[in-house]
């Protein structure tokens, strides 16, 4: 396992890499990284690295990134997903860090700190000049409650400010417990002394604070932006600065960052400016950087992809509980893909059982991946499988049988233009094992080497399958029967067998299966 560490990382994250068994760690820097990518299996950075498609062509068995931050601007997602790598991120582990940088913009916005300093320093006592106003008494508007957001509503507490919250995934009564007030946008923007960005980069808050934004806000209002550049249209908080209307900003982010020297933005006298720093503490920077390793080493080792941007995320606990019932979905995938013939179309997965009250969209997506391995040259995994079965037009359709009283199974159909395959399994000692093909029942182990054989229920096929692989010097490990219960009046029952071999077959062996008339189908499928 080789991991690329392409920016400065905690010293007690370097040495958590380090010491894991069998792992070569590169620390790199930004301009060299690029040299250890043709082999590397995971890729750290902050923000000064950008992981572009061709970044990513750079590194074709590349699994996962780690970025140790919040955003993930500076990585190609669509890329990332489309080569099946993994992205993380650490949020929350700034949070602190930003919500004390947004309370000292907020304090140096109503003392004119910045301002007071400089005329100190050059010599001058103007203490007339700087009245200021206090933050106790004035209202507050986060507009999102995520985990800065409510750090910055804790420490806004402590100043005795009444607090507007605008978050549509929050409920009332959670922002109650918080001591805040839910409102609408509107609302937190026409009574709000002090506005505080705190919400994602979406099409929907893409330039939220905008013309409209500004004149619905009271005149002298002061706004604070410690999350994305984009949030704010800065030529209109520029208009809005230079009426009045909005008596001062301070802003760590920027759009584009860094800005141009020529933005007009710049030059104005209520602006506060800081250079993305937000999140740069000693101490934030640390645990950043020892969670995102802890992630990564997590995934590598255990498969628990914690954070994950690009994928279904789930927490460790729910993960242990689906774990198995993945590989169980992606391998029925493989078997069907292998059992059918023809273009596939649509995936159906049902899910019965304890397992379909849970969150299955990581098993859709297994499901999917297995199906895919035996039709694709590129990787599929769980991060690109859903988007190549699109691009290839299939359908992907999920159900839940919540109300079964059996065992917690997972059926799949794979349907193609020549017909259906349906298979369904379990976890049996916590391993995956098939229970049916085409709704014969024939238990076997999902893995190995198997010969999926379908045939008349007539004496001799048993005695002529053990001949033909003796004469092939192929040795049997496993060999399972099972027949369909019912058939047609005066004909032979349709029967279905799994042998499982120590090694692969040829296609020749396969051919001399079916010289048995009674043989009608002869499939090898392969687990690796």
């Amino acid at each position: 396992m080789k991991i690329v560490v392409a920016e400065p990382m905690a010293p007690a994250g370097v040495e958590l890499l380090k010491s894991q068994p069998g792992w070569e760690v590169i620390v790199s820097n930004p301009k060299e990284y690029l040299n250890h990518l043709a082999d590397c299996d995971a890729l750290f950075v902050r923000s000064a690295v950008k992981v572009t498609r061709e970044v990513l062509e750079k590194a074709p068995k590349l699994r996962v990134i780690g970025r140790a931050g919040v955003g993930v601007d500076n990585v190609d997602l669509t890329a990332a997903t489309a080569a099946g790598v993994l992205v993380m991120n650490t949020p929350g582990g700034n949070a602190v860090s930003v919500a004390e940088h947004t309370l000292a913009l907020m304090l140096a916005l109503a003392r004119s700190v910045p301002a007071a300093s400089a005329s100190t320093l050059s010599g001058k006592w103007e203490k007339k000049k700087f009245l200021g106003n206090e933050l106790r008494g004035k209202t507050l508007g986060v507009a999102g409650l995520g985990s800065i957001g409510r750090e910055v509503v804790k420490r806004a507490r402590a100043f005795e400010m009444r607090i507007l919250a605008a978050d549509p995934y929050v409920s009332s009564q959670a922002a109650a417990d918080m001591g805040v007030e839910l409102a609408t946008l509107d609302k937190l923007l026409a009574e709000s002394d002090y506005i505080s960005l705190h919400v994602a980069l979406t099409p929907e808050t893409r330039r939220m604070l905008g013309r409209e934004a500004f004149a619905r806000m009271k005149d002298g209002v002061r706004i604070v932006k410690c999350a994305r550049g984009e949030l704010i249209d800065e030529e209109a908080l520029r208009e809005a600065m230079a009426s009045g209307k909005v008596a001062g900003a301070g802003l760590d982010v920027f759009d584009p960052e860094p800005p141009s020297g020529e933005n007009p933005l710049l030059k104005s006298e209520r602006l506060l400016a800081t250079p993305h720093i937000g999140g740069s503490t000693e101490e934030a920077q640390e645990l950043v950087g020892i969670r995102i390793v802890e992630q990564v080493v997590e995934y590598l080792n255990n498969g628990v992809a914690i954070n994950a941007v690009n994928m279904p995320a789930l927490s460790p606990e729910q993960y242990k509980t689906l774990r198995p019932y993945v590989e169980l979905a992606e391998r029925l995938g493989t078997f069907a893909a292998y059992a059918g013939t023809g273009n596939p179309k649509t995936v159906r997965l049902r899910y019965s059982g304890r397992i379909a009250e849970l969150n299955t969209s990581l098993l859709r997506n297994a499901g999917v991946s297995g199906v895919l391995h035996r039709s694709v040259s590129q990787r599929a995994n769980l991060v690109n499988a859903m988007g190549i079965a699109s691009d290839r037009g299939w359908k992907v359709e999920e159900s839940h049988d919540k109300r079964s009283a059996h065992m917690d199974t997972i059926r799949l159909e794979l349907e193609t233009d020549a017909g259906a395959t349906v298979v369904e399994g379990a976890v049996v000692l916590g391993r995956p094992r098939l229970m049916q093909v085409d709704g014969i029942y024939c238990e076997a182990m999902l893995s190995g080497h198997l010969i999926l054989m379908k045939n008349e229920d007539v004496p001799g096929v048993i005695g002529h399958v053990g001949t033909v692989l003796g004469r092939n010097r192929v040795n049997i490990a496993n060999f399972t029967l099972g027949r369909r219960e019912t058939g047609e009046p005066g004909k032979p029952l349709e029967a279905l067998a799994l042998v499982e071999t120590d090694e692969s077959v040829p296609e020749s062996l396969l051919l001399q299966l079916m010289e048995n008339k009674a043989v009608k189908q002869a499939r090898v499928v392969e687990f690796v």
